[in-house]
């Protein structure tokens, strides 16, 4: 995930789905699948946006959550928080965990 950072003192910026059920609604209220959204997030795969919405991850970078308010017609403040590291450079978020990211196997496995 990339995220947003400069060089004026500001430390890593990211964003946080407020409530996964909210953005679902919206969704249905909208007619735009997930597939979609995703597609217009940037995203090349809606698996991202399917955990999001499941709650296994709670953020993203602040691009595609642009995206995803506008594309519903609401506000970013309306699904999401702001998330702003006091640490140039350094990122506040847990570290990920093996469930939020499945580590990839290469080749086979020995029998």
């Amino acid at each position: 995930m990339k995220l947003v950072s400069d060089n004026y003192g500001i430390g890593a910026i990211w964003m946080e789905l407020r409530d996964p059920k909210k953005l679902k609604r919206l969704m249905i209220v909208q007619d735009v699948s997930q597939r979609e959204l995703a597609k217009i997030a940037g995203w090349k795969s809606h698996s991202y946006l399917g955990r999001l919405m499941a709650g296994k991850v709670k953020t993203l970078s602040t691009d595609p959550a642009l995206r995803i308010a506008h594309a519903l017609g609401v506000g970013v403040e309306d699904l999401f928080l702001t998330k702003v590291s006091d640490i140039p450079g350094h990122d506040d978020r847990k570290p990920k965990t093996q469930t939020q990211e499945q580590p990839r196997h290469r080749g086979r496995t020995a029998a």
